[in-house]
């Protein structure tokens, strides 16, 4: 199966960094308008001169492109694509109706939203079907995304949602470990050992998570004894917001995502 990468910024490298291992890759070809600088350190990735060429050579394209820049990229590769091929979007905020307009084809549109910790492979992926789209074709998506993190399928309808929580998730949890991390120099600890306590702490409660049936709220009591220390914060962090701020700050997220700047 040879994959296409059409764009290789931070996107496009993390993805051709993780696929190269997959056993039915067998390979990644890629374009972009400053090739000779995106591709080092992928020994694995074929560069390619124009957009056409990588539509016409590839099973399945995986559009790394801006949103902005999306309509006409699309445009240019639509009389290259094949009927068997998978057209993968990680575009934020572009509805696959319109990329189909833009294919003017029964070309198979998958959208998915992935993350950036996708770069040590620790990312989460959100995918929706699209026009034309059978349950083959996101089992496929499912598997090259597996590659690089946990993967979910959800409604395309959600896609905002899952572009607020997930995709602009890590600039909210750098946030939150800075926070933290400044807390601990302001009690005495090294910048570097607050850093690795609070970024190590939150890892491994988000690995808690995911490992259990249990609610994160039961698991928050599991660490909240009475009259501790824990419950003096948790209370702290009431009474400043953190709980409703976090929910609006997502919300916010949502609502650009829904109003593109580009449209």
């Amino acid at each position: 199966m040879d994959i296409g990468i059409l764009g290789c910024g931070t996107l496009g490298r993390t993805l051709a960094k993780g696929l190269a291992a997959h056993p039915r890759v067998s390979r990644i070809v890629a374009s972009t308008k400053s090739k000779r600088t995106r591709f080092e350190g992928l020994p694995d990735v074929i560069a390619l001169e124009e957009n056409r060429e990588l539509a016409s050579v590839s099973d399945v394209i995986v559009l790394c492109v801006k949103p902005a820049q999306l309509e006409a990229v699309v445009r240019e590769i639509a009389g290259e694509l094949r009927p068997e091929t998978l057209l993968i979007s990680a575009a934020a905020s572009v509805e696959t109706a319109r990329i189909a307009q833009w294919t003017a084809s029964a070309t198979p549109i998958v959208r998915a939203m992935p993350n950036t910790p996708c770069r040590i492979g620790a990312g989460m992926t959100a995918i929706a079907a699209g026009p034309h789209a059978l349950p083959a074709h996101l089992e496929l998506a499912a598997e090259l995304f597996a590659m690089l993190g946990r993967v979910c399928t959800v409604e395309e309808r959600l896609m905002d949602a899952v572009t607020a929580m997930s995709g602009c998730g890590p600039a909210y949890g750098y946030l939150i470990v800075e926070a933290l991390a400044d807390a601990g120099v302001m009690l005495g600890l090294p910048r570097a050992i607050a850093v690795e306590l609070a970024a190590q702490t939150l890892y491994g409660a988000g690995a808690m998570i995911l490992a259990s049936d249990a609610h994160p709220a039961a698991l928050k009591d599991e660490v909240t004894t009475p009259a501790g220390c824990t419950i003096a914060a948790l209370l702290a962090f009431e009474a400043g917001g953190l709980r409703s701020t976090l929910a609006r700050g997502v919300a916010a997220a949502a609502h650009a995502a829904r109003t593109p700047s580009y449209s």
